[in-house]
């Protein structure tokens, strides 16, 4: 069931302020240099992000991406007094570089990257995000297309369903909670949430779900990024926004979960340092980083901000800026 509240009341942006902050001086330059600065909300959801950084920066374009189509309309409605200064693309966060050119941009000054599932995801009933509540078990990010968590619980052999739930949602009973699947699912399939959550819960003990939260959390997350294709789709995403970014440009990601930090650590960190091979006694310009980090490591919420929106508590914030084009013709 849809709710009716207006979209920018049902949606606060997560590190607002810190995100935009972090991405103001590559606008700024930008504008100084008497262009339009152009930025890529990689995750639109409702429109949160973008809607603030285009109050902010009158001058700002923004390519705004989502591949969940209701998000999209929804930011749609909520960004109408901007649309001469938006392009809403329906797309998935790893065909940056190709929306960027078919738009006609021949870069940008900065990407923002939300990831995970997004609010409206999770308070939207029928999405089948949520394990607190019975709903179709579906975890499409973009409904148009892909296969259901239900399909996944249904088909997936048990070493599969293991594979998946422990490594994709780090799981320690996996193997139990696996099994339970293919129990219950040859009496009857699943279909709901309600079913999945009944299913984990008879097998994980007591003890471990006062600990660690719902115990269902875990698997949730596996079958969400296994639906979706999350950590492969990061993994080309971050580069692809990459190509397209401008000298000085700058890129902020948000990440939810260790699996997602450790992809953005790892690009950002290759980017950041010399390619040079060890002992060469001279750093050509080629080996040079091509990128500078901008947070100290990882940088977490503040108590403030966790209490203006809790569902900040366990993001985790990485950005870089671009300082020295690539040797292919890479955008300056």
């Amino acid at each position: 069931m849809t709710e009716e509240r207006p979209t920018e009341d049902r949606h606060i942006p997560v590190l607002r302020d810190r995100c935009i902050n972090l991405l103001a001086p590559a606008i700024e330059a930008a504008e100084a240099a008497g262009r339009t600065a152009v930025v890529v909300d990689a995750t639109l959801g409702m429109g949160g992000h973008t809607e603030s950084m285009l109050e902010r920066f009158p001058k700002l374009h923004v390519i705004g991406i989502d591949r969940d189509q209701q998000a999209l309309a929804l930011a749609g409605e909520r960004l109408a007094a901007y649309q001469d200064r938006t392009d809403l693309v329906h797309a998935v966060y790893d065909e940056i570089a190709d929306v960027v050119e078919d738009l006609g941009f021949a870069s940008i000054d900065g990407a923002l990257f939300d990831l995970g599932v997004s609010s409206m995801q999770l308070d939207e009933r029928d999405r089948g995000f949520a394990y607190s509540y019975d709903a179709p078990l579906d975890m499409r990010m973009d409904t148009s297309r892909g296969r259901t968590a239900a399909e996944i619980v249904n088909t997936y052999g048990e070493a599969e369903l293991v594979s998946i739930i422990r490594r994709w949602g780090e799981e320690k009973f996996a193997g139990r909670i696996a099994s339970a699947i293919v129990a219950a699912r040859a009496k009857q399939p699943f279909t709901t949430t309600g079913e999945l959550v009944e299913a984990i819960r008879s097998v994980v003990p007591a003890a471990a779900a006062r600990t660690g939260g719902h115990p269902a959390k875990r698997t949730f997350q596996a079958l969400r990024i296994e639906v979706n294709e999350e950590l492969d789709v990061l993994e080309r995403a971050i580069p692809s926004a990459l190509s397209v970014l401008g000298v000085g440009g700058r890129i902020v990601v948000m990440s939810y979960h260790s699996l997602e930090d450790r992809i953005v650590k790892d690009i950002f960190a290759a980017g950041s340092r010399s390619s040079a091979p060890k002992g060469f006694p001279v750093e050509l310009e080629e080996h040079k980083a091509q990128l500078k980090r901008l947070t100290k490591g990882t940088e977490v919420p503040t108590e403030q901000e966790i209490a203006e929106n809790p569902r900040a508590a366990s993001a985790k914030l990485r950005a870089v800026e671009r300082i020295r084009a690539t040797m292919d013709g890479a955008r300056s």
